[in-house]
């Protein structure tokens, strides 16, 4: 691992790093060894090759991760690979408790940055699921009826946009708290703004 290759914003995120530090340092060491570019991006140590995303470090409460940005292309020989939730259609994380099980996972880990990466050389790319092929709840579409302006509006926003709505708005079991949601949410779609915006 050679100096000029450590990028100081990871230095700096990683001196600051109250939880995982070691998991941190040894899963950068590890990546940095297969010869990736190391970045800063979305406040974390990103690791790519040719500018393409290959691999993402990042921690949570109970366990830091290996995020990699295209894992549901990897053949996951081990079974290690994680779906984070339901609704993550590409990412997938190999996820640790402790730096000795990342020391013991060295080969294998390689073995998988190696397999991101040739994914990436081959221009290999995540079907993604279109928009148009998540059911729009059926409170949903009642409003559209009242309201012809929503429905407009609603197709006005970008794909990312309309799936976050749909997804936040079919996820409870109750049809008024569908509706609730959605009730909440008008102004915002007329707006032409996300759910987050």
């Amino acid at each position: 691992m050679t100096k000029s290759r450590l990028n100081p914003k990871v230095d700096e995120f990683l001196s600051k790093a109250k939880k995982w530090k070691e998991e941190y340092e040894r899963l950068r060491h590890i990546v940095l060894d297969c010869e990736l570019t190391e970045e800063f991006k979305w406040m974390h140590p990103c690791y790519t090759f040719e500018k393409k995303n290959i691999v993402l470090i990042h921690g949570f409460k109970e366990y830091c991760a290996l995020l990699f940005h295209k894992g549901a292309l990897l053949n996951d020989t081990h079974g290690i690979l994680i779906q984070q939730t339901e609704n993550v259609q590409a990412a997938r994380q190999i996820r640790f408790t402790n730096a000795q099980d990342i020391v013991e996972m060295e080969p294998i880990l390689k073995e998988y940055i190696y397999e991101a990466i040739e994914v990436e050389k081959a221009g290999l790319e995540v079907n993604f699921k279109k928009h148009t092929d998540y059911i729009i709840p059926e409170e949903l579409q009642k409003k559209f009826d009242e309201i012809p302006p929503l429905k407009t509006a609603f197709e006005g926003l970008t794909p990312g946009r309309q799936r976050a709505y749909i997804l936040y708005f079919s996820a409870p079991k109750q049809s008024k708290t569908r509706v609730s949601r959605i009730e909440k949410y008008v102004q915002q779609i007329l707006n032409g703004k996300g759910l987050n915006d």
